[in-house]
């Protein structure tokens, strides 16, 4: 490795702010992190630098920051909260009230009835309204004289460290030169005013951009993501894309949809997007003997069938729902495993977790561990009899190369990146199709002679990849770009029609130089 590499791990710090857990997306960034530091740190080639929004610049921190920050997105203790609405019986004066009511004229009874629920929603509103002006006047009063310290201290410490980072050798100042690269790895799109950092970086010190695109679902499918996503997100691609000297992909999908979106907005890319090997596993290793769950959140070993993965309306858990529904009407009490949903709750699933809630979790047979540890993950997969992911999209999928690491049979959706992922050691259904995913499951249920089978072969063939060859990968792609690419005029690509074949498949593609992430899997 020649190049000096800056990887931006802003986004990770922001993320910890807000979330309990890491996702995919940080769990990736951080493991390519760790490998970069564990292999070149040494060498004074591998910086981590977040954003200075007061001078509109970056500044180094030391790895160990960044390790303790995500250790305890790992590894502390939460609690299941299943977040729903519940639906409330109503009381003795309702049932009054309402018998009442129904003694009037439907001509009359319907208009007062809109009436009375418009005039309730008004009021509440108006409750709650001055309700909350009321609390958030006295915080403001009270927290005011201690807010305003506390600014000032935080403003003195940053001008501080960023003084200090100026004038220090080694500094992000000192050391950052023309031909140096910054790499973005995570979900840097939070962020607006990004690429006019970016601009302003190629400027003063010649720093070139490297890009991991981990896809583009809200693009692609906004359905499944909230609207201000899907805005921002699309905002950010198409302000990055021009400033990109090279752009990587975790997957060959995700690869040739870039290189396809990147032509639709008349961005020339300089270079053939690049899908790097995934790396198998978290936590820095091979995954460790399960041990015993302090949390008592996992259930008994072999009693039951995994999925790991964020619970959203992408991730089609709602097929699970029905699938297990189904198998508990046809089978005999005792033969179905409990269902097990490991991960956050996240967006457009209020619908799917009331139904949970409502057919009281399966009568006992869907289990939500929301929000697990790293020690919770790693007893789940230990003791499940294998494990399902049936989502519609995804720019890799983490949990089904997890799962054959663990040594566990996985039933994927046949979509996307996913059997890109596993490869010939998992099975597949439609997504779309309940009675495919209901035969697919089932068969497996009730075939465990099969199931070993499979298992046993996962064992003898599933060859796991080392973080540090994605981490090579990128490096080896770093260090093969032009010195003068950062002298190339980022509006010169945009609006620039490319030619046939200009933007090319990468050449791991279709290749027999793939990956071994992409080709043992």
């Amino acid at each position: 490795m020649t190049v000096r590499l800056w990887l931006d791990v802003e986004d990770l710090f922001e993320y910890a702010s807000r979330n309990p857990r890491p996702s995919g997306i940080q769990r990736l960034a951080f493991e390519i992190c760790r490998a970069l530091q564990e292999q070149y740190a040494d060498k004074g080639l591998v910086h981590f630098v977040r954003r200075d929004f007061v001078r509109n610049d970056f500044y180094i921190i030391n790895w160990q920051e960044l390790a303790t920050l995500f250790k305890g997105l790992a590894s502390a203790p939460s609690a299941t909260v299943v977040r729903t609405h519940s639906i409330r019986p109503r009381g003795l004066i309702g049932i009054f009230l309402q018998r009442l009511v129904y003694r009037l004229s439907p001509d009359i009874r319907d208009p007062f009835l809109e009436s009375m629920r418009l005039l309730g929603r008004a009021a509440l509103a108006w409750i709650r309204c001055c309700g909350a002006v009321i609390r958030r006047a006295a915080d403001l009063a009270v927290a005011l004289p201690g807010s305003l310290r506390q600014i000032g201290r935080r403003r003195d410490k940053l001008d501080a460290r960023c003084a200090n980072d100026s004038r220090s050798a080694g500094s992000f100042t000192e050391l950052a030169a023309p031909g140096d690269v910054l790499l973005l790895t995570g979900a840097p799109w939070s962020d607006p005013n990004l690429p006019s950092l970016i601009r302003s970086q190629r400027a003063r010190r010649g720093l070139r951009l490297g890009v991991l695109v981990c896809d583009l679902i809200p693009i692609r499918y906004p359905e499944w993501c909230e609207p201000g996503l899907v805005r921002l997100f699309r905002s950010w691609i198409d302000s990055i894309l021009p400033l990109c000297d090279h752009t990587f992909a975790i997957s060959r999908e995700t690869a040739n949809d870039v290189e396809a979106y990147a032509r639709e907005i008349g961005v020339r890319l300089p270079r053939p997007v690049i899908p790097i090997p995934i790396g198998t596993g978290f936590g820095g290793g091979p995954p460790k003997a399960a041990t015993q769950a302090s949390s008592g959140r996992v259930p008994a070993a072999g009693s039951y069938v995994l999925c790991v993965s964020t619970i959203e309306v992408r991730k089609n858990h709602l097929l699970l729902f029905r699938v297990w529904r189904r198998l508990l009407q046809d089978k005999p009490p005792g033969s179905v495993p409990t269902l097990v949903f490991a991960g956050r709750v996240g967006w457009l699933v209020s619908d799917l977790m009331q139904q949970i809630t409502n057919t009281n979790h399966l009568n006992g047979n869907l289990l939500v561990v929301e929000d697990p540890t790293d020690a919770e993950l790693t007893a789940l997969y230990h003791g499940c009899l294998f494990t399902l992911f049936p989502s519609f999209c995804e720019g890799w999928g983490l949990p089904v190369s997890e799962s054959l690491a663990f040594g566990k049979p996985c039933l994927i959706a046949n979509r996307s990146s996913l059997p890109e992922a596993g490869g010939n050691l998992v099975r597949s259904f439609n997504p779309d199709n309940l009675d495919d995913a209901y035969a697919a499951i089932r068969h497996v249920i009730e075939n465990d002679a099969e199931l070993r089978e499979w298992a046993t072969r996962i064992e003898h063939e599933f060859q796991p990849t080392p973080w540090s060859l994605t981490a090579e990968a990128l490096l080896t792609a770093l260090d093969d770009l032009p010195s003068n690419a950062a002298a190339l005029n980022p509006g010169q690509r945009r609006n620039t029609p490319a030619r046939a074949g200009e933007v090319s498949v990468s050449p791991w593609a279709g290749s027999a130089a793939a990956p071994p992430a992409i080709s043992a899997q």
